[in-house]
């Protein structure tokens, strides 16, 4: 097994940008801390100092191995903040809406779970992936069985790598070899939690898949588990598509609306992740709002199974605004990349006719969804104290994106063009807890 490295020092030499607040508009400058060339002093995996590069350089002494990044742009790492491990062989599955595509492609996909090497060897790739394209903490659902949790937790600790993560929990609506019961789930849960929470960077999640997948036994257990760990993280699915909100409805017929099955059963508040959340009542975006719950919005993932526009906008500046997250959603989602997931949120942006600024896009997929992850104090900006995790991003690597930015003058300009024609290609590093990891062979 690889041990984490201790008592290693780096100082990192680039373009530094870190966002301080939600950025305004694209020229919004007190919203962002940049340095032309700054440098940042990373020891055991945390920032120590970060500014000018000569004046971090003089205070860090001599003997400190520096990583020369220039002229490319240093950003805290990429945050995804939905996505389902076990669907690395269902992305780009053809020609189905969400409950179809789930039993045509992901319920028999995730049966195969039950295999500890084939979940060991997929978690693997899906972290690896990830960091290929500038991710460094995601929130992931796993299969309904323990041992793809154990492989996903595992995977993470090898790589140094700040996850959410939880085994779904599902006892009816799916096939024999998806369901658990409320007892095994519950008994389940907990002993994954035990094992793994708070190890490392390990965070678990209470993950009932979504309500049409547990019934209201499923659900007072997953009630009872938020009781008991208040400061678990609770992930789920709501309001994606209009046949499964009727559905939801129909099964629960007595809690008024979609989001009213997760008051009913006390899974709603600050640290509850709502994936998609596209179709919501006033009521309910009422009650998000009010409770703290997060949105999370998917726009690969809601364009390519045709759910419908998640008006990002609306929920941002309504009377009581939502907060909301962004991510991929792999495999719905298209794309690991949260590049190209900005690319399609802002068109979905732009046609409920709104637009989406360069800054605050990028805020979105850092501090934001830092913010969104209650990891702000922990991630999602270049600041002393903060863990290491960076994306370093290349502006011109491809022959597209380099005619281009022959013409760009601004900041917001590039960050811009990396949003729309960027990928893993823009991608040169990418750092967990300060060790560079793209491309890196981990065994266990």
């Amino acid at each position: 097994m690889n041990l984490p490295v201790v008592g290693i020092t780096t100082l990192v030499r680039g373009r530094l940008l870190s966002f301080i607040t939600e950025p305004e508009s694209a020229d919004d400058r007190a919203s962002y801390y940049y340095e032309d060339d700054g440098g940042l002093l990373v020891r055991d995996g945390i920032i120590e100092a970060v500014g000018d590069f000569k004046q971090v350089s003089a205070s860090a002494g001599e003997d400190v191995e520096v990583i020369d990044h220039r002229p490319h742009l240093i950003m805290p790492g990429f945050i995804d903040a939905h996505a389902h491990m076990p669907q690395m062989q269902v992305i780009a599955s053809y020609g189905a809406e969400l409950l179809d595509w789930l039993n045509n492609y992901t319920f028999p996909a995730e049966t195969e779970f039950s295999n500890a090497e084939h979940a060991r060897r997929i978690a693997g790739h899906f972290l690896d992936t990830l960091v290929a394209h500038g991710t460094t903490t995601v929130a992931a659902y796993c299969s309904v069985h323990p041992a793809s949790a154990e492989a996903l937790f595992q995977a993470a600790m090898l790589r140094e790598m700040r996850i959410v993560a939880g085994k779904v929990m599902m006892d009816r609506n799916a096939p024999g070899g998806l369901r658990d019961t409320p007892k095994s789930s519950y008994e389940d849960t907990k002993a994954l939690i035990e094992r793994w929470h708070g190890r490392g960077r390990l965070s678990y999640a209470i993950t009932p898949r979504f309500a049409i997948t547990s019934s209201p036994a499923q659900m007072e257990v997953a009630g009872a588990l938020a009781s008991e760990f208040p400061e678990l993280h609770i992930q789920t699915h709501l309001s994606e598509n209009r046949i499964e909100i009727d559905l939801a409805n129909e099964l629960y017929p007595d809690c008024g609306d979609y989001f009213g099955v997760y008051e009913r059963y006390n899974l709603a508040g600050p640290k509850s992740l709502f994936g998609h959340a596209i179709h919501l009542s006033e009521r309910e975006a009422d009650a998000m709002s009010d409770s703290g719950s997060v949105a999370v919005f998917c726009p690969t993932s809601n364009l390519f199974l045709g759910s419908g526009l998640f008006d990002y906008q609306r929920y941002r500046k309504r009377g009581k605004p939502v907060r909301i997250a962004t991510a991929t959603d792999v495999g719905g989602g298209t794309n690991y990349s949260m590049l190209r997931t900005m690319d399609e949120g802002y068109k979905v942006i732009a046609l409920s006719g709104e637009k989406l600024n360069p800054l605050a896009a990028f805020w979105q997929i850092t501090l934001g969804n830092a913010k969104a992850l209650s990891f702000e104090r922990q991630i999602g900006a270049l600041q002393r104290g903060h863990e290491a995790d960076l994306v370093v991003l290349n502006a011109r690597a491809t022959p597209a994106m380099s005619i281009r930015a022959e013409k760009i003058e601004t900041l917001a300009e590039e960050l811009f063009l990396l949003q729309t024609l960027g990928d893993d290609r823009s991608v040169v590093e990418t750092y967990l807890a300060g060790k560079a990891m793209k491309g890196k062979a981990v065994r266990d």
